[in-house]
């Protein structure tokens, strides 16, 4: 089976570091040396609310030619909105998800539809709870950003404290597995719940962004 790799990062920075797109890269290369042949690779580096994507048309035109699949390492790499997943797959060319290549079309719509619709109901509570703030006489902006702030250092403190109690590898892991493991080590958020993939994958991305 031949592959052509597609990763996507949100900034150049991300770009230059790797973060993000080294894990991404491992879990592409990796799957698709057990499973066939990477013929090609493009690196995106787009947010992700943009459907301008001029190294995906390229790596789909490389896949036509060469008669493969594009492979991506999470879907949410690739799009959060069903609507662009699904005109993309009415291209012609198979997608493939790494994190996991037993998934239809079918069920691909049904992952990034749940998860467009996880960040609606997150916008909203957001919007909500500064409504409700507001409307009891908070100050939401120097007030609001020193918080923000805090919360930020506390998160990363936290995380930090985890780097060596990781499993190996991690980094290619995905949230579920991620967060099982280090449920069956005992280890609890910074509020100290258990972890979910939602939870693992904010613990991933802040260890991925300090250094």
């Amino acid at each position: 089976m031949k592959y052509v790799g597609y990763y996507r990062v949100s900034t150049k920075k991300q770009a230059r570091s790797g973060l993000g797109l080294e894990a991404q890269q491992q879990v592409v290369r990796q799957f698709a040396g057990t499973q066939g042949q990477l013929v090609g690779e493009f690196v995106e580096v787009e947010s992700g609310r943009n459907d301008r994507r001029i190294e995906l048309a390229k790596a789909m035109n490389a896949a036509k030619k060469a008669g493969a699949s594009l492979l991506i390492a999470r879907l949410d790499r690739f799009s959060r909105r069903v609507s662009f997943i699904a005109s993309m797959m009415e291209k012609g060319v198979q997608l493939v998800v790494a994190e996991m290549p037993h998934a239809t079309d079918f069920q691909l719509h049904i992952f990034a539809a749940l998860a467009q619709e996880e960040r609606r109901l997150i916008s909203e509570r957001t919007k909500a709870a500064l409504a409700q703030a507001k409307r009891k006489g908070a100050k939401l902006g120097r007030n609001g950003r020193i918080l923000a702030a805090a919360n930020k250092t506390r998160a990363k403190d936290y995380a930090d404290q985890f780097r060596d109690l990781l499993p190996d590898h991690w980094e290619t892991m995905s949230y579920s597995e991620l967060a099982r493991s280090l449920n069956q080590a005992g280890l609890t958020t910074v509020n100290g719940n258990r972890f979910y993939p939602q939870t693992a994958k904010n613990l991933a991305a802040v260890l991925s962004s300090s250094p």
